[in-house]
């Protein structure tokens, strides 16, 4: 009984949808050529690309520990996101377990701060590796 209930139902909604796509007129497309290029900013171009100035770490290089500021900031950012979604999954699971389970409440309790400590070690190693980009950076001489 509810295999014709399902075609009809399928096949009222692929008519509708179809109706409401030829609702819609198509804006007009209009087609551009791009401007021609010079040889002067080909040239400009290629030299930006080809000379290392970014990743060169000289004394008046700015990019190297402005780069570095922000890898710290991701490292610390992602660090500590991840390992607060991980402790609150798994705290999550933890409860529900006791609460399925009373009798393996100690069991899990342990298992449980086990794994918190391993995954706020996570975070700590992120805050190492951006207290290191931060200052005692080895790119930065």
């Amino acid at each position: 009984m509810s295999a014709p209930r399902s075609l009809v139902l399928t096949a009222a909604v692929l008519l509708s949808c179809g109706a409401l796509f030829n609702a819609f007129i198509p804006a007009a497309r209009t087609v551009t050529q791009p401007a021609p290029v010079s040889a002067a900013a080909v040239s400009l171009s290629a030299a930006a690309l080809v000379t290392p100035t970014a990743a060169h770490a000289a004394e008046s290089s700015v990019w190297i520990p402005a780069l570095s500021a922000v890898g710290a900031g991701f490292a610390i950012g992602l660090a500590a996101i991840g390992s607060g979604v991980g402790q609150g999954i798994a705290s999550g699971r933890c409860i529900d377990g006791i609460s399925r389970q009373p009798e393996v409440a100690d069991d899990l309790r342990g298992v449980l701060l086990l794994s918190l400590a391993f995954m706020e070690s996570l975070t700590i190693y992120g805050l190492v590796i951006a207290l290191v980009l931060l200052f005692a950076n080895p790119l930065i001489k």
